[in-house]
C-alpha cells in the first residue's frame, strides 16, 4: 500500500518544479520545438538527389519556356515550384477532372511517365497559337480531337527539351504514347509505388497555369547513384561551369546555320531591273575558273568549285578562310 506524503515532502517537490521552470525561462534553448514525423511519407530519393533532379528540370523549364515565348508571341515565364515524392495513389487523387494527361515511355524500358497539363493552360496556348487571346475565366473542359492534334506538337517539343535536359546525366529518349483525360485510366505504376512529381508554374501574360511531370522512381533507380556522384561532389563553381558548357555545346551542335554559296555579283539600274524578262542573261564578276565564295552569316568563310553530286548541284571546298576567322577572333578578344 502506497504511503502518504508528508507536508515537508510535498513542499520539496513543489520547490523542485519551480526551479525547473526558472531554468527553462533563463535558457530558451532548453525548450526545443518537437516536430511530428509521418512514417508514411516516402523517402526513396535523398535530398541531394532531389536537388540534382531539381537542377535538371530547371534546365528543362528554361528551354521549354523559351520555346513557348517564341511560339506564342507573348510574355511567358516558367519555373519549378516543387520536386516531391509521394505514393502513386496520392498523385492520382491530386489530378483534376477533366485533365490533359500525356503518357510517355522512358527510353527503351517499359517504364512510363505522365506529363500533366491543366485544361486551362492547353486552351490558352491553343488560343494564342490561333491568333486569339486567352480568357482565364473560362471553365475547364475536355479538349476536342482537333485541339489534341494542335497540342501534340507542343507536347513533343516538351519531351524533346526533357531529352536535352537529361542528356548531361543519361542518354534516354522520352516517347509520347497516348493521351488520357482522367487519372484512373493511367495505371503506370502500382498504387503503393513511390513516384517523383515535379511541379511547374507557367505564366502567360501574367496569368499562372499549372503543369506537372510524374515519374515512377523504379524507372531510374539505376541512375540515382550516378546523380548523387555527379551533383553532390560537384558543388564548386568550376564544376557548374563545366556542366553549363556541356549543355550549351550540345544545344549548339543541333543549331542550324544558313550557309550561302555566292555564284556572282552584278549591278543593274532600276530601268534594267524593270525590263528583265525570262531568258535574259546576267553577266557577273565571276569567271568560269574562279572559286565561288561560301558565306556564313554574311562573312566569307570558304572558297569552292561548283559541280554536281548525285544529280544535285554541289560545291567542292578548295580553301577554308582560317586566317579571316582567326583575325576576327583576335579583334573580338582585344575589344
Amino acid at each position: 500500500m502506497a504511503g502518504i506524503l508528508s507536508q515537508q515532502e510535498i513542499d520539496s517537490l513543489l520547490s523542485g518544479m519551480t526551479k525547473q521552470d526558472e531554468a527553462t525561462e533563463t535558457n530558451p534553448g532548453a525548450d526545443r520545438e518537437v516536430l511530428p514525423f509521418d512514417f508514411q511519407i516516402p523517402s526513396r530519393i535523398s535530398k541531394r538527389q532531389l536537388q540534382a533532379l531539381n537542377a535538371v528540370y530547371v534546365t528543362f523549364a528554361e528551354a521549354f519556356g523559351s520555346y513557348l515565348l517564341s511560339s506564342l508571341q507573348a510574355r511567358v515565364s516558367m519555373s519549378v515550384t516543387d520536386v516531391q515524392q509521394m505514393f502513386y495513389s496520392q498523385y492520382l487523387a491530386s489530378t483534376a477532372k477533366p485533365s490533359c494527361l500525356y503518357v510517355f515511355r522512358m527510353g527503351e524500358s517499359e517504364a512510363q511517365g505522365v506529363l500533366e497539363l491543366s485544361p486551362s493552360l492547353v486552351l490558352a496556348v491553343i488560343a494564342r497559337m490561333l491568333g486569339g487571346t486567352a480568357d482565364p475565366n473560362l471553365p475547364p473542359r475536355s479538349i476536342t480531337k482537333i485541339e489534341q492534334n494542335i497540342t501534340r506538337g507542343i507536347v513533343l517539343r516538351a519531351l524533346a527539351d526533357m531529352d536535352r535536359a537529361w542528356a548531361t546525366i543519361i542518354d534516354r529518349k522520352f516517347v509520347l504514347e497516348r493521351y488520357e483525360t482522367e487519372g484512373d485510366f493511367l495505371q503506370i505504376a502500382p498504387a503503393s509505388e513511390v513516384v517523383l512529381v515535379v511541379s511547374f508554374e507557367l505564366s502567360i501574360d501574367g496569368q499562372p497555369y499549372a503543369m506537372n511531370i510524374c515519374l515512377p522512381t523504379f524507372a531510374f533507380e539505376d541512375i540515382l547513384a550516378k546523380l548523387h556522384v555527379q551533383h553532390s561532389a560537384g558543388v564548386d563553381s568550376s564544376h557548374g561551369h563545366t556542366e553549363s558548357r556541356v549543355v550549351v555545346m550540345k544545344t549548339l551542335e543541333t543549331t542550324k546555320i544558313p550557309l550561302v554559296c555566292v555564284l556572282g555579283d552584278t549591278t543593274l539600274t532600276v530601268k534594267q531591273l524593270m525590263n528583265l524578262e525570262p531568258g535574259d542573261v546576267l553577266l557577273t564578276d565571276t569567271t568560269t575558273a574562279s572559286d565561288l565564295r561560301i558565306e556564313l552569316g554574311g562573312t566569307t568563310r570558304a572558297l569552292g568549285k561548283p559541280g554536281i553530286s548525285n544529280g544535285r548541284a554541289a560545291v567542292k571546298l578548295t580553301q577554308i578562310m582560317s586566317d579571316t576567322i582567326n583575325q576576327e577572333e583576335g579583334q573580338h578578344g582585344t575589344n
